[in-house]
Parts: structure tokens; C-alpha cells; sequence
């Protein structure tokens, strides 16, 4: 298991205790602090999926990604050449 998954889920779990501590004692501000804490473990756990996708395919499709880092750099380029453009011509 990736580190970044690891504490994700570690985030994840502990949220959830604080969410229900809070719900338990009636504290709102604890069940919304465990709600944010519990979203950030998923979103931790979806970074590293992420990442961990990326990483294998860069390592079995290499040129594959070479072609859509160029399309996409190439994209952004255009986009913030038009950008200027407009902004100059003012």
C-alpha cells in the first residue's frame, strides 16, 4: 500500500471517529470538523490513485504519454498566446 493511501485512510478513519464523538456529545463544530477531516482522507486516497495510475502508465506507454503531454503543452500554449493577444490589443 502506497504511504499517500495509508494516510489517507488513516485520515479517513479518524475523521469518521471525531464525526461520531461530535454527533455522540452534540457538538457541531466537532461533526463538521470529522466530516472535512474524513473528505480529506478521500481526497488523499484519490491523489495517490491518481498518482499511481499516472506512474504505470508513463511506465508501460512512454510514448503515449509523450504525445499527450506534448497535445496538451501545445493546447495551453495556444490558449495563452490568444490570451495575450486580447490583452495587449486593448
Amino acid at each position: 500500500m502506497d504511504t499517500g493511501k495509508a494516510e489517507g485512510a488513516i485520515q479517513e478513519v479518524a475523521g469518521k471517529v471525531q464525526g461520531a464523538t461530535g454527533a455522540l456529545v452534540g457538538d457541531s463544530a466537532a461533526q463538521l470538523a470529522g466530516k472535512a477531516r474524513e473528505l480529506s482522507g478521500k481526497a488523499q486516497q484519490l491523489r495517490a490513485n491518481a498518482a499511481s495510475a499516472v506512474r504505470e502508465t508513463t511506465a508501460t506507454n512512454p510514448f503515449t504519454t509523450l504525445a499527450v503531454v506534448a497535445a496538451v503543452s501545445f493546447v495551453a500554449g495556444a490558449i495563452w498566446r490568444a490570451s495575450g493577444l486580447r490583452r495587449y490589443d486593448r
